[in-house]
Protein backbone atom coordinates (compact mmCIF):
# COMPACT_ATOMS: atom_id res chain seq x y z
CA UNK A 1 0.00 0.00 0.00
CA UNK A 2 2.54 2.07 -0.39
CA UNK A 3 0.88 4.15 -3.04
CA UNK A 4 -1.58 5.72 -0.64
CA UNK A 5 -0.49 8.04 1.64
CA UNK A 6 -2.38 10.27 4.58
CA UNK A 7 -2.25 13.80 4.41
CA UNK A 8 -1.59 15.07 8.11
CA UNK A 9 -1.32 13.96 11.70
CA UNK A 10 -2.15 16.75 13.99
CA UNK A 11 -1.47 17.35 17.98
CA UNK A 12 -1.99 19.87 20.23
CA UNK A 13 -1.65 20.64 23.86
CA UNK A 14 -2.85 23.18 26.75
CA UNK A 15 -1.69 23.05 30.03
CA UNK A 16 -0.11 25.22 32.75
CA UNK A 17 3.33 24.05 33.48
CA UNK A 18 3.44 21.99 30.76
CA UNK A 19 6.62 21.93 28.32
CA UNK A 20 4.17 21.85 25.26
CA UNK A 21 7.01 21.49 22.67
CA UNK A 22 8.53 18.43 23.92
CA UNK A 23 5.24 16.83 24.48
CA UNK A 24 4.37 18.14 20.95
CA UNK A 25 7.96 16.38 19.18
CA UNK A 26 6.60 12.91 21.05
CA UNK A 27 3.33 13.07 20.09
CA UNK A 28 3.99 13.79 16.57
CA UNK A 29 7.40 11.05 16.42
CA UNK A 30 4.14 8.47 17.55
CA UNK A 31 1.96 9.93 14.69
CA UNK A 32 5.02 9.74 11.92
CA UNK A 33 3.23 6.91 10.09
CA UNK A 34 0.52 9.82 8.96
CA UNK A 35 3.21 12.17 7.14
CA UNK A 36 6.53 11.82 6.09
CA UNK A 37 7.04 15.00 3.63
CA UNK A 38 7.29 17.64 6.86
CA UNK A 39 6.76 18.13 10.28
CA UNK A 40 6.43 21.54 12.34
CA UNK A 41 5.31 22.74 15.68
CA UNK A 42 4.13 26.50 17.10
CA UNK A 43 3.68 27.02 20.60
CA UNK A 44 3.13 30.27 22.91
CA UNK A 45 3.78 31.15 26.42
CA UNK A 46 0.87 33.80 26.17
CA UNK A 47 2.91 36.53 24.84
CA UNK A 48 4.44 35.34 21.70
CA UNK A 49 4.22 32.73 19.47
CA UNK A 50 7.19 30.78 18.24
CA UNK A 51 7.29 28.37 15.23
CA UNK A 52 9.19 26.24 13.69
CA UNK A 53 9.08 23.96 10.64
CA UNK A 54 11.19 21.86 8.17
CA UNK A 55 10.89 19.30 5.37
CA UNK A 56 11.47 15.63 6.77
CA UNK A 57 10.57 13.36 9.12
CA UNK A 58 10.23 14.51 13.11
CA UNK A 59 13.56 13.37 13.88
CA UNK A 60 15.45 15.40 11.26
CA UNK A 61 13.13 18.49 11.61
CA UNK A 62 13.80 18.83 15.38
CA UNK A 63 17.02 18.58 17.35
CA UNK A 64 17.24 19.51 21.00
CA UNK A 65 17.93 23.23 20.55
CA UNK A 66 14.66 23.50 18.53
CA UNK A 67 12.52 22.39 21.17
CA UNK A 68 14.30 25.06 23.51
CA UNK A 69 13.31 27.48 21.30
CA UNK A 70 9.79 26.58 21.70
CA UNK A 71 8.60 27.74 24.82
CA UNK A 72 5.45 27.69 26.52
CA UNK A 73 2.48 25.48 27.78
CA UNK A 74 0.52 25.47 24.35
CA UNK A 75 1.50 24.45 21.17
CA UNK A 76 0.08 22.88 18.02
CA UNK A 77 2.29 20.38 15.64
CA UNK A 78 1.66 18.94 12.60
CA UNK A 79 3.03 15.99 10.29
CA UNK A 80 2.39 16.27 6.21
CA UNK A 81 2.11 13.73 3.56
CA UNK A 82 2.88 15.37 -0.02
CA UNK A 83 -0.08 16.23 -1.97
CA UNK A 84 -1.16 18.35 -5.12
CA UNK A 85 0.23 21.46 -3.68
CA UNK A 86 4.07 19.88 -4.36
CA UNK A 87 6.86 18.63 -1.76
CA UNK A 88 8.11 22.13 -0.26
CA UNK A 89 8.36 24.00 3.03
CA UNK A 90 6.32 26.77 1.97
CA UNK A 91 2.86 24.28 2.18
CA UNK A 92 5.00 22.96 5.64
CA UNK A 93 2.39 23.59 8.49
CA UNK A 94 1.46 25.23 10.92
CA UNK A 95 0.32 27.56 8.73
CA UNK A 96 1.37 31.19 10.55
CA UNK A 97 -0.70 34.09 10.37
CA UNK A 98 1.86 36.42 11.99
CA UNK A 99 -0.09 39.64 12.27
CA UNK A 100 -2.96 38.02 14.34
CA UNK A 101 -0.99 35.75 15.93
CA UNK A 102 -2.36 32.61 14.92
CA UNK A 103 -1.46 29.30 13.84
CA UNK A 104 -3.34 26.48 12.43
CA UNK A 105 -2.64 22.55 11.87
CA UNK A 106 -5.41 20.60 9.71
CA UNK A 107 -5.79 16.61 8.71
CA UNK A 108 -8.03 16.03 5.90
CA UNK A 109 -8.81 18.01 2.33
CA UNK A 110 -11.62 19.81 0.95
CA UNK A 111 -12.97 18.99 -1.91
CA UNK A 112 -14.23 21.84 -2.77
CA UNK A 113 -13.14 25.77 -2.17
CA UNK A 114 -15.25 27.69 -3.81
CA UNK A 115 -16.57 28.87 -1.10
CA UNK A 116 -13.54 29.92 0.85
CA UNK A 117 -12.21 31.51 -2.34
CA UNK A 118 -15.36 33.52 -2.63
CA UNK A 119 -14.76 35.17 1.08
CA UNK A 120 -11.26 35.56 0.32
CA UNK A 121 -11.68 37.21 -3.36
CA UNK A 122 -14.77 39.89 -1.22
CA UNK A 123 -12.02 40.45 1.57
CA UNK A 124 -8.70 41.24 -1.48
CA UNK A 125 -6.80 38.37 -0.22
CA UNK A 126 -4.63 36.66 -2.73
CA UNK A 127 -5.79 32.97 -2.86
CA UNK A 128 -4.44 31.12 -6.21
CA UNK A 129 -1.30 29.73 -4.32
CA UNK A 130 -2.76 28.56 -0.84
CA UNK A 131 -3.43 25.35 -0.13
CA UNK A 132 -7.03 24.54 1.45
CA UNK A 133 -5.65 24.69 5.28
CA UNK A 134 -3.85 28.05 4.36
CA UNK A 135 -7.13 29.08 2.97
CA UNK A 136 -8.99 28.71 6.37
CA UNK A 137 -5.89 30.30 8.28
CA UNK A 138 -6.48 33.16 6.44
CA UNK A 139 -10.25 33.25 7.10
CA UNK A 140 -10.02 32.97 10.48
CA UNK A 141 -7.61 35.64 10.52
CA UNK A 142 -9.86 37.73 8.15
CA UNK A 143 -12.63 37.96 11.17
CA UNK A 144 -9.96 38.04 13.74
CA UNK A 145 -8.29 41.41 11.91
CA UNK A 146 -12.00 42.86 12.68
CA UNK A 147 -11.97 42.37 16.51
CA UNK A 148 -13.57 39.17 16.50
CA UNK A 149 -12.61 36.68 19.59
CA UNK A 150 -10.74 33.33 18.05
CA UNK A 151 -13.66 31.06 18.78
CA UNK A 152 -16.23 33.12 17.14
CA UNK A 153 -14.16 33.62 14.11
CA UNK A 154 -13.64 29.83 13.71
CA UNK A 155 -17.44 29.26 14.03
CA UNK A 156 -18.09 32.34 11.27
CA UNK A 157 -15.54 30.57 8.71
CA UNK A 158 -17.30 26.96 9.72
CA UNK A 159 -19.76 26.80 7.24
CA UNK A 160 -16.75 27.65 4.19
CA UNK A 161 -15.10 24.58 4.68
CA UNK A 162 -16.48 22.24 2.64
CA UNK A 163 -14.68 18.89 3.15
CA UNK A 164 -13.18 16.92 5.53
CA UNK A 165 -11.23 18.31 8.43
CA UNK A 166 -9.42 17.76 12.07
CA UNK A 167 -8.29 21.02 12.55
CA UNK A 168 -6.33 22.65 15.48
CA UNK A 169 -6.19 26.62 16.04
CA UNK A 170 -4.26 28.06 18.51
CA UNK A 171 -3.61 31.88 19.24
CA UNK A 172 -1.02 33.21 22.24
CA UNK A 173 -4.03 31.73 24.95
CA UNK A 174 -6.48 29.31 23.88
CA UNK A 175 -6.32 25.96 21.70
CA UNK A 176 -9.09 25.13 19.46
CA UNK A 177 -10.38 21.89 18.16
CA UNK A 178 -12.76 21.43 15.37
CA UNK A 179 -13.98 18.37 13.51
CA UNK A 180 -16.18 18.41 10.45
CA UNK A 181 -19.96 17.68 10.29
CA UNK A 182 -19.38 14.07 9.81
CA UNK A 183 -16.05 13.12 11.56
CA UNK A 184 -14.76 12.01 8.22
CA UNK A 185 -10.73 11.51 9.92
CA UNK A 186 -10.02 11.08 13.71
CA UNK A 187 -9.55 13.49 16.50
CA UNK A 188 -9.07 12.23 20.45
CA UNK A 189 -9.03 14.44 23.25
CA UNK A 190 -6.60 13.29 26.41
CA UNK A 191 -5.85 14.52 30.07
CA UNK A 192 -2.14 15.25 31.55
CA UNK A 193 -0.94 16.69 34.66
CA UNK A 194 -4.05 19.14 34.37
CA UNK A 195 -4.06 20.08 31.23
CA UNK A 196 -5.06 18.42 27.87
CA UNK A 197 -3.72 16.96 24.73
CA UNK A 198 -5.23 16.70 21.52
CA UNK A 199 -3.97 14.02 19.07
CA UNK A 200 -4.92 12.65 15.38
CA UNK A 201 -4.95 9.17 17.13
CA UNK A 202 -4.85 7.47 20.79
CA UNK A 203 -1.68 5.83 20.24
CA UNK A 204 -0.07 9.40 20.71
CA UNK A 205 -1.39 9.54 23.98
CA UNK A 206 0.54 6.70 25.46
CA UNK A 207 4.18 7.63 25.05
CA UNK A 208 4.16 11.00 27.09
CA UNK A 209 1.26 9.73 29.73
CA UNK A 210 -1.50 10.83 28.93
CA UNK A 211 -5.02 9.60 29.96
CA UNK A 212 -7.68 9.02 26.67
CA UNK A 213 -10.81 11.20 27.68
CA UNK A 214 -12.95 11.26 24.12
CA UNK A 215 -13.24 12.19 20.85
CA UNK A 216 -14.13 15.63 19.41
CA UNK A 217 -17.62 14.54 18.12
CA UNK A 218 -18.59 15.18 14.54
CA UNK A 219 -19.38 19.33 14.08
CA UNK A 220 -17.81 19.81 17.63
CA UNK A 221 -15.52 22.83 18.64
CA UNK A 222 -13.36 22.32 21.87
CA UNK A 223 -12.22 25.26 23.67
CA UNK A 224 -8.83 24.95 25.83
CA UNK A 225 -7.86 27.94 27.72
CA UNK A 226 -7.34 29.61 31.36
CA UNK A 227 -11.10 28.40 31.85
CA UNK A 228 -10.55 25.03 31.41
CA UNK A 229 -12.20 22.85 28.64
CA UNK A 230 -15.52 24.51 27.16
CA UNK A 231 -17.86 22.63 24.13
CA UNK A 232 -19.56 24.18 21.62
CA UNK A 233 -21.45 22.47 19.06
CA UNK A 234 -20.96 24.14 15.71
CA UNK A 235 -23.01 22.06 13.61
CA UNK A 236 -24.97 19.08 13.25
CA UNK A 237 -23.32 15.90 13.34
CA UNK A 238 -23.55 12.44 12.23
CA UNK A 239 -20.64 10.08 12.63
CA UNK A 240 -18.79 8.74 9.38
CA UNK A 241 -15.71 7.58 10.00
CA UNK A 242 -13.51 6.71 7.01
CA UNK A 243 -13.39 3.01 7.21
CA UNK A 244 -9.75 3.20 5.58
CA UNK A 245 -8.54 4.14 8.91
CA UNK A 246 -9.26 0.77 10.08
CA UNK A 247 -8.00 -0.99 6.75
CA UNK A 248 -4.18 0.59 7.01
CA UNK A 249 -4.02 4.08 8.40
CA UNK A 250 -4.05 4.36 11.73
CA UNK A 251 -1.54 2.10 14.13
CA UNK A 252 -3.06 -0.81 15.54
CA UNK A 253 -2.31 -0.28 19.33
CA UNK A 254 -4.89 3.20 18.67
CA UNK A 255 -8.56 3.21 19.23
CA UNK A 256 -11.29 4.46 16.55
CA UNK A 257 -15.01 4.82 17.66
CA UNK A 258 -13.94 2.77 21.02
CA UNK A 259 -12.72 -0.30 18.76
CA UNK A 260 -9.11 -2.02 18.74
CA UNK A 261 -7.47 -0.92 15.50
CA UNK A 262 -5.68 -4.36 15.93
CA UNK A 263 -8.47 -6.39 17.07
CA UNK A 264 -10.56 -5.37 14.19
CA UNK A 265 -8.10 -5.74 11.36
CA UNK A 266 -7.65 -9.36 13.25
CA UNK A 267 -12.00 -9.81 12.64
CA UNK A 268 -10.77 -8.54 8.71
CA UNK A 269 -8.82 -12.03 8.49
CA UNK A 270 -11.21 -14.07 9.81
CA UNK A 271 -13.80 -13.05 7.92
CA UNK A 272 -11.66 -13.37 4.58
CA UNK A 273 -11.38 -17.51 6.08
CA UNK A 274 -14.79 -17.38 6.31
CA UNK A 275 -15.65 -15.98 2.85
CA UNK A 276 -12.69 -17.76 0.64
CA UNK A 277 -11.85 -21.29 1.92
CA UNK A 278 -8.39 -22.22 0.74
CA UNK A 279 -6.32 -25.15 0.50
CA UNK A 280 -2.90 -23.93 1.29
CA UNK A 281 0.27 -24.84 3.06
CA UNK A 282 0.97 -21.33 5.20
CA UNK A 283 -0.62 -17.51 5.45
CA UNK A 284 2.32 -15.30 4.87
CA UNK A 285 1.28 -11.18 5.68
CA UNK A 286 2.76 -8.36 3.70
CA UNK A 287 4.26 -6.25 6.56
CA UNK A 288 3.26 -4.27 8.48
CA UNK A 289 -0.27 -3.45 8.35
CA UNK A 290 -1.93 -7.06 7.48
CA UNK A 291 -0.15 -8.67 10.34
CA UNK A 292 -3.28 -8.67 12.34
CA UNK A 293 -5.19 -9.85 8.94
CA UNK A 294 -2.74 -12.51 8.46
CA UNK A 295 -2.87 -14.07 12.14
CA UNK A 296 -6.91 -13.95 12.35
CA UNK A 297 -7.15 -15.79 8.77
CA UNK A 298 -4.46 -18.63 10.03
CA UNK A 299 -6.48 -18.73 13.25
CA UNK A 300 -9.95 -19.26 11.77
CA UNK A 301 -8.26 -21.10 8.67
CA UNK A 302 -6.30 -23.45 10.37
CA UNK A 303 -3.61 -23.36 8.25
CA UNK A 304 0.03 -22.17 9.57
CA UNK A 305 0.95 -18.47 9.70
CA UNK A 306 4.70 -17.33 9.19
CA UNK A 307 6.56 -14.05 8.73
CA UNK A 308 7.44 -14.91 5.27
CA UNK A 309 8.15 -11.51 4.20
CA UNK A 310 10.42 -9.16 6.11
CA UNK A 311 10.34 -5.78 5.74
CA UNK A 312 13.57 -3.26 6.48
CA UNK A 313 12.22 -1.05 9.31
CA UNK A 314 14.71 1.35 8.83
CA UNK A 315 13.95 2.22 5.03
CA UNK A 316 12.04 5.41 5.66
CA UNK A 317 11.85 9.05 3.98
CA UNK A 318 15.53 10.20 2.76
CA UNK A 319 16.96 12.60 0.86
CA UNK A 320 19.11 10.75 -0.78
CA UNK A 321 18.26 9.84 -4.33
CA UNK A 322 18.94 6.04 -5.38
CA UNK A 323 20.83 5.48 -8.54
CA UNK A 324 18.66 3.77 -11.27
CA UNK A 325 19.70 -0.18 -10.18
CA UNK A 326 18.28 0.27 -6.69
CA UNK A 327 15.69 1.78 -8.41
CA UNK A 328 14.93 -0.61 -10.39
CA UNK A 329 14.62 -3.12 -7.35
CA UNK A 330 11.11 -2.12 -6.77
CA UNK A 331 10.02 -4.10 -3.61
CA UNK A 332 13.18 -6.07 -3.60
CA UNK A 333 14.77 -2.94 -1.45
CA UNK A 334 12.30 -2.54 1.43
CA UNK A 335 10.58 -6.46 1.15
CA UNK A 336 12.86 -9.64 1.88
CA UNK A 337 11.30 -13.43 1.31
CA UNK A 338 12.70 -16.03 3.43
CA UNK A 339 12.55 -19.17 1.21
CA UNK A 340 12.53 -21.45 3.62
CA UNK A 341 8.75 -21.16 4.66
CA UNK A 342 8.12 -20.50 0.62
CA UNK A 343 9.75 -22.83 -1.14
CA UNK A 344 7.60 -25.58 -2.58
CA UNK A 345 4.51 -24.50 -0.74
CA UNK A 346 1.03 -23.01 -1.70
CA UNK A 347 1.18 -19.86 0.01
CA UNK A 348 -1.20 -17.24 0.63
CA UNK A 349 -0.40 -13.90 1.01
CA UNK A 350 -2.63 -11.54 2.99
CA UNK A 351 -2.20 -7.46 1.95
CA UNK A 352 -4.46 -4.59 3.18
CA UNK A 353 -5.66 -3.17 -0.24
CA UNK A 354 -4.41 -3.10 -3.91
CA UNK A 355 -4.41 0.30 -5.13
CA UNK A 356 -2.77 0.61 -9.18
CA UNK A 357 -1.17 -3.09 -8.23
CA UNK A 358 2.55 -2.26 -9.64
CA UNK A 359 3.53 -3.41 -5.90
CA UNK A 360 1.27 -6.47 -5.55
CA UNK A 361 2.39 -7.66 -8.94
CA UNK A 362 5.99 -7.26 -7.69
CA UNK A 363 5.16 -8.95 -4.52
CA UNK A 364 3.78 -12.26 -6.20
CA UNK A 365 6.52 -12.08 -8.28
CA UNK A 366 8.74 -12.46 -6.06
CA UNK A 367 7.47 -15.17 -3.62
CA UNK A 368 7.50 -17.38 -7.09
CA UNK A 369 11.08 -16.32 -7.19
CA UNK A 370 11.91 -17.96 -3.83
CA UNK A 371 10.03 -21.26 -4.55
CA UNK A 372 6.32 -21.01 -4.39
CA UNK A 373 4.21 -23.62 -5.79
CA UNK A 374 0.80 -21.41 -5.67
CA UNK A 375 0.54 -17.99 -4.77
CA UNK A 376 -3.07 -17.23 -3.41
CA UNK A 377 -3.20 -13.03 -2.96
CA UNK A 378 -6.03 -12.13 -0.53
CA UNK A 379 -7.31 -8.67 0.31
CA UNK A 380 -8.89 -7.83 3.87
CA UNK A 381 -10.75 -4.53 2.05
CA UNK A 382 -12.89 -4.39 -1.19
CA UNK A 383 -11.71 -3.06 -4.65
CA UNK A 384 -11.11 0.33 -4.10
CA UNK A 385 -12.66 1.85 -7.06
CA UNK A 386 -12.93 5.59 -6.36
CA UNK A 387 -11.00 8.22 -5.67
CA UNK A 388 -10.37 9.74 -2.26
CA UNK A 389 -11.43 13.48 -1.52
CA UNK A 390 -11.05 13.91 1.87
CA UNK A 391 -7.71 13.85 2.95
CA UNK A 392 -6.06 10.61 1.18
CA UNK A 393 -3.40 10.78 -1.06
CA UNK A 394 -5.52 8.73 -4.00
CA UNK A 395 -4.35 8.46 -7.60
CA UNK A 396 -7.18 9.47 -10.21
CA UNK A 397 -9.75 6.86 -10.65
CA UNK A 398 -8.61 6.12 -14.12
CA UNK A 399 -4.80 4.77 -12.23
CA UNK A 400 -7.21 2.49 -9.40
CA UNK A 401 -6.83 -0.75 -11.10
CA UNK A 402 -10.15 -2.20 -10.41
CA UNK A 403 -11.92 0.85 -12.13
CA UNK A 404 -10.02 -0.73 -14.97
CA UNK A 405 -9.59 -4.36 -14.50
CA UNK A 406 -12.38 -7.03 -13.17
CA UNK A 407 -10.91 -9.48 -10.53
CA UNK A 408 -9.86 -11.91 -13.10
CA UNK A 409 -8.24 -9.54 -14.91
CA UNK A 410 -6.58 -8.28 -12.04
CA UNK A 411 -5.47 -11.78 -10.93
CA UNK A 412 -4.19 -12.17 -14.53
CA UNK A 413 -2.08 -9.05 -14.31
CA UNK A 414 -0.85 -9.78 -10.86
CA UNK A 415 0.25 -13.22 -12.06
CA UNK A 416 -0.98 -14.95 -9.13
CA UNK A 417 -2.93 -18.37 -9.02
CA UNK A 418 -6.20 -16.72 -7.34
CA UNK A 419 -7.12 -13.24 -6.03
CA UNK A 420 -10.21 -12.75 -3.44
CA UNK A 421 -11.06 -9.84 -1.66
CA UNK A 422 -12.74 -9.46 1.52
CA UNK A 423 -16.60 -8.35 0.70
CA UNK A 424 -18.06 -4.82 2.26
CA UNK A 425 -20.49 -6.72 3.88
CA UNK A 426 -17.57 -8.47 5.92
CA UNK A 427 -15.63 -5.68 6.46
CA UNK A 428 -18.06 -3.98 8.40
CA UNK A 429 -19.27 -6.81 9.58
CA UNK A 430 -15.49 -7.28 11.41
CA UNK A 431 -16.09 -3.75 13.09
CA UNK A 432 -18.66 -4.97 15.45
CA UNK A 433 -20.27 -0.98 14.24
CA UNK A 434 -23.07 -0.81 12.07
CA UNK A 435 -22.50 0.60 8.31
CA UNK A 436 -24.11 3.94 9.27
CA UNK A 437 -21.07 5.30 11.68
CA UNK A 438 -18.36 4.78 8.41
CA UNK A 439 -18.12 6.43 5.07
CA UNK A 440 -17.09 4.02 2.56
CA UNK A 441 -16.73 5.95 -0.45
CA UNK A 442 -12.98 4.26 -1.92
CA UNK A 443 -15.35 1.29 -2.16
CA UNK A 444 -19.15 2.37 -3.58
CA UNK A 445 -17.98 5.66 -4.78
CA UNK A 446 -20.68 7.68 -2.15
CA UNK A 447 -19.45 11.00 -0.70
CA UNK A 448 -20.93 11.90 2.56
CA UNK A 449 -20.02 15.27 2.14
CA UNK A 450 -20.58 16.94 -1.46
CA UNK A 451 -17.87 16.73 -3.65
CA UNK A 452 -19.11 19.27 -5.64
CA UNK A 453 -16.71 20.56 -8.36
CA UNK A 454 -15.09 17.39 -8.00
CA UNK A 455 -17.99 15.19 -9.18
CA UNK A 456 -16.51 15.25 -12.81
CA UNK A 457 -13.74 13.64 -12.00
CA UNK A 458 -15.41 10.42 -11.25
CA UNK A 459 -17.39 7.71 -13.29
CA UNK A 460 -19.99 5.71 -11.39
CA UNK A 461 -18.89 1.72 -11.59
CA UNK A 462 -21.00 -0.99 -11.76
CA UNK A 463 -20.00 -4.75 -11.78
CA UNK A 464 -19.95 -5.01 -15.89
CA UNK A 465 -19.19 -1.47 -16.08
CA UNK A 466 -15.25 -0.36 -16.23
CA UNK A 467 -13.25 2.24 -17.73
Amino acid sequence: MAQLGEKCAVFGVYGKGLDAARLTFFGLYALQHRGQESSGIATSDGENIYNHKKMGLVAQVFAEKDIQKLPGHLSVGHNRYSTSKGSSVKHAQPAIIEDVGIALVHNGNLPSTEALEKFLASKNIVYKSLSDSEMIAEAIAVYVREGVHLEDAVQKVFPLMTGAFSILIMDKHSVIAIRDSFGIRPLSIATLNGGHVFASETCAFHPIGAEYLRDVEPGEMVILNDSGLRSVKVAWGQQKLDIFEFVYFARPDSMLLGKSVYSVRRNFGKELAREVPIEADVVIPVPETSIPMALGFAEESGIPFEMGIIKNRYIHRTFIQPEQHIRDQGVKIKLTPLPEFIQGKRVIIIDDSIVRGTTSRQIVQMIFDAGAREVHFLVSSPPVRYPDFYGIDTPDQKDLIAARKSVEDIKEYLGATTLNYLSLEGMIRATGLPSEVFCTSCFTGEYPIDIRERAKDIQYLSANKLF
